[in-house]
């Protein structure tokens, strides 16, 4: 009876070890993506979009587009194609790769470049417009300038090193268009030239509010002492805008302006040389707090900790739903914070497994949702709802260090995890990131190394990104601060994003066992610095 006994035990533990993992086989059903791709003239990293499998490269000006040549290339492992090293694309539209194993999957490989084109004239007031699809660009001066004796300055119509003809020191008259034609590498533009007088001396281009910021740009004359002023609606009174807010480039001038009164209504003009433009009104926008940030609500379901109130809107979320299927959570409250108020959270990596199988799961903590866990692995999707545009985010931290001793398998991960194996004895790195971005949905997590899906802070979705890292144990709590790089000040987010993790990698299930994050009290700060 005794031997029945335990051969029903060993069975049952076999059923709830199959539970766990049977999701987790990578069945003939693979999903082939691009990890990885680089063209010669590439500036910066492919935004390679998994959802739509589309992939973006930002070339140089001076790459031509007919002739772009691939010089790295990473694809899901046993992924068969065309495409490879030293291959030569046509990218002067979408260019289609079919990636093959058990199934066909098309990716779409485009190009997107930025021409910097210039047209400067004498008396020009504020910067050109130019009409690419129709090859036009109109430059204006004043209403005294002649348009029989102008002088151009500077022109660019194509990349660097294109021919224009003729020699553009020859056009003077400009009571007419002037055509030009401007040649570069087996590519013909003919572009055509206008100059129109305006009555403006100094335009008020524009005024973008934030909350604490506005960001005002005027036109005007080249040379001419450029500015802006101010006032609220409800005092009427001008104040002068600090010239050393004001950038100047030739005609065009723009100001950066902190320190103002959130939802509140002004007024602003440009000026150049005592002369003002049109008068602008602007709102700034509310000081939206991050909600949940203090982190002290808390609540348990089961082995679960959940970092909101019971009952309460859901804002954060942490992987324990994945942990605890074979351990404990690992993420959790604590009453340790950083002035003895409240809770704060401790997010600890380590090893869940039974019977010796499982994976390593980093301590973490999100803005966002954890959906499910389909084997061993986590999806999750960062991100809430969020249009207000801060300018840091501020938290507590202290942090404990580890040496990393656990690895993605070298059996299932594919090529680009095997980097990590030179991790292995270092010291491992905390991860503390936001990012505004305008998805229209939130970002889709999916750790499976055969459909692996994770957040890329060069998406071209991200409008302002700032993240702090660190692989040193600091014992006490400390103060971070993290000021946003905006990559386009004029648009506009819909999702927020904060994420922390105990090891900088979890998501390639790369860390060390114990490395400790202690975060508290986030918030946002919508103002600059002088």
């Amino acid at each position: 009876m005794r031997r029945i006994y335990i051969n029903g035990l060993m069975v049952g533990m076999m059923l709830l070890i199959t539970s766990c993992i049977e999701n987790d086989i990578d069945y003939p059903v693979v999903k082939l993506q691009f990890l990885d791709i680089v063209v010669e003239g590439q500036s910066g990293n492919a935004i390679i979009n998994t959802e739509t499998n589309t992939i973006t490269l930002n070339l140089d000006e001076t790459v031509n587009l007919k002739k772009v040549k691939v010089t790295k290339l990473e694809l899901t492992e046993g992924a068969k194609t065309d495409l490879a090293v030293n291959s030569v694309l046509d990218l002067t539209k979408p260019r289609k790769v079919t990636l093959s194993l058990y199934q066909d999957y098309e990716w779409t490989i485009v190009a997107r470049q930025t021409i910097e084109r210039r047209f400067v004239v004498n008396d020009q007031i504020g910067e050109p417009i130019f009409d690419v699809e129709n090859r036009l660009v109109v430059a204006y001066v004043t209403t005294s300038t002649s348009l029989r004796t102008i002088q151009i300055e500077d022109l660019k119509l194509g990349p660097e090193g294109c021919t224009m003809a003729p020699d553009y020191s020859a056009l003077h008259d400009f009571m007419s268009g002037q055509t030009v034609t401007v040649s570069y590498h087996d590519i013909t533009e003919v572009w055509t030239l206008y100059v129109s007088p305006t009555s403006d001396d100094v335009v008020t281009s524009s005024a973008d509010a934030w909350t604490n910021v506005v960001w005002l740009s005027g036109q005007g004359k080249k040379g001419a002492v450029f500015g802006f002023e101010i006032s609220e609606v409800s005092t009427g009174e001008w104040k002068t805008v600090d010239e050393a807010y004001i950038t100047v480039n030739g005609g065009t001038f723009t100001a950066r302006v902190p320190h103002l009164k959130a939802s509140t209504a002004y007024n602003c003009r440009a000026v150049a040389n005592d002369k003002y433009g049109e008068i602008l009104t602007f709102t700034t926008g509310e000081a939206v707090v991050l909600p949940g940030g203090s982190l002290d609500n808390w609540h348990q379901v089961d082995k679960v900790w959940n970092p909101w109130a019971e009952n309460g809107e859901q804002i954060w979320d942490t992987g324990n739903k994945g942990a605890t299927k074979m351990g404990d959570s690992n993420s959790v409250p604590t009453s340790e914070t950083w002035n003895g108020k409240g809770q704060a959270a401790k997010l600890s990596s380590k090893f869940v497994s039974f019977a010796g199988l499982g994976k390593f799961a980093a301590g973490n903590l999100y803005v966002g949702k954890y959906l499910g866990t389909l084997g061993t692995n986590g999806k999750l999707e960062f991100g809430k709802p969020f249009t207000a545009r801060p300018t840091k985010l501020k938290a507590y931290y202290k942090y404990t260090t580890a040496p990393i001793d656990n690895l993605p398998s070298e059996k299932n991960a594919p090529l680009d995890y095997k980097r990590f194996v030179s991790y292995k004895g270092k010291p491992d790195t905390c991860a503390i990131y936001i990012a505004l971005g305008d998805w229209d949905s939130p970002v889709g997590v999916y750790t499976k190394y055969s459909e692996r899906k994770l957040f890329d802070k060069n998406d071209s979705h991200v409008i302002a990104y700032a993240e702090f890292n660190t692989g040193r144990t600091v014992s006490e709590y400390q103060k971070l601060e993290l000021e946003l790089e905006y990559r386009a000040v004029n648009r506009k987010p819909k999702y927020l994003l904060v994420v922390c993790s105990a090891s900088k990698y979890g998501d390639y299930f790369t860390g060390g066992e114990g490395a400790t994050l202690w975060v508290d009290d986030f918030s946002l700060e919508y103002d600059y610095d002088d």
